[in-house]
């Protein structure tokens, strides 16, 4: 189903019957990809004396209930309530859900013992300015990433420069294939989060940051549009579906 999107005054077609999904999916698996040091998902019918909510086992319905933490356990969008003291949640801060953005890929270069993102590589990566979301590909992209167990790995991770150059460039919507934008024990700073959003003055509270989506090799690098898909938690974030459609 073809249709026409008008942004920045200029007329773009996209087929709404090809998604190209970029979010990993939630299961109940120890293969589960998984981060900040959590046990896995559990997926587990509602039990009730003797009664299961399982058809397998003579229930008119399946009825699980599905215990999991967004942070960790998958793809998920969160806003600036992630690191204020003060509630925010996602559900009341992102309320349009349709962007232009681009994907890029980038191989994190070494500093110290750490792999980083920096200005630089995000410069010379981006063929434009005037897009609302950026999607960041991590190189190397094997599928395992979809099921990585990324606790006491000390990923890969944006500089303060870079957070601050993507604020600066008008992103309001940031992707990446990494369980957080920060270092993984960074004593609490946050400071990629905390440049993105602005905090604590000025604080952009329409801004979000999407964490452990997956992009697969077969998406090239360019422009898209991205529809940003998130559940409707009351909560600093939530599991979310990001799905890209390329531009005809």
């Amino acid at each position: 189903m073809i249709t026409t999107i008008r942004y920045q005054e200029k007329d773009y077609k996209i087929d709404l019957s090809k998604p190209l999904d970029i979010s990993i999916p939630l299961r109940a698996s120890e293969d589960n990809v998984n981060a900040w040091y959590i046990d896995a998902p559990k997926i587990t019918p509602v039990v009730d004396g003797d009664w299961v909510g399982k058809v397998s086992e003579g229930a008119s319905t399946n009825f699980n209930s599905i215990y999991f933490n967004p942070h960790g356990h998958g793809t998920h969008t969160e806003c600036v309530g992630h690191i204020t003291s003060e509630f925010y949640s996602i559900n009341k801060m992102l309320t349009q859900f349709f962007f232009k953005a681009e994907v890029i890929t980038l191989h994190p270069i070494q500093q110290d013992e750490d792999w980083v993102i920096t200005k630089e590589l995000l410069e010379k990566a981006l063929t434009s300015t005037t897009n609302k979301a950026l999607v960041i590909r991590t190189s190397p992209n094997p599928k395992t990433k979809i099921k990585q167990q990324y606790s006491h790995t000390n990923w890969p991770y944006l500089t303060e420069k870079a957070a601050v150059y993507i604020k600066e460039i008008g992103i309001e919507h940031l992707l990446i294939d990494l369980p957080s934008v920060d270092k993984e024990k960074d004593e609490g700073k946050l400071v990629a989060h905390k440049a993105f959003w602005n905090y604590p003055h000025e604080i952009r509270f329409h801004a979000t940051i999407t964490e452990l989506i997956y992009v697969e090799n077969h998406i090239a690098d360019g422009e898209y549009f991205l529809n940003l898909q998130i559940a409707s938690f009351e909560n600093d974030a939530s599991p979310s579906k990001p799905l890209l459609y390329a531009i005809l």
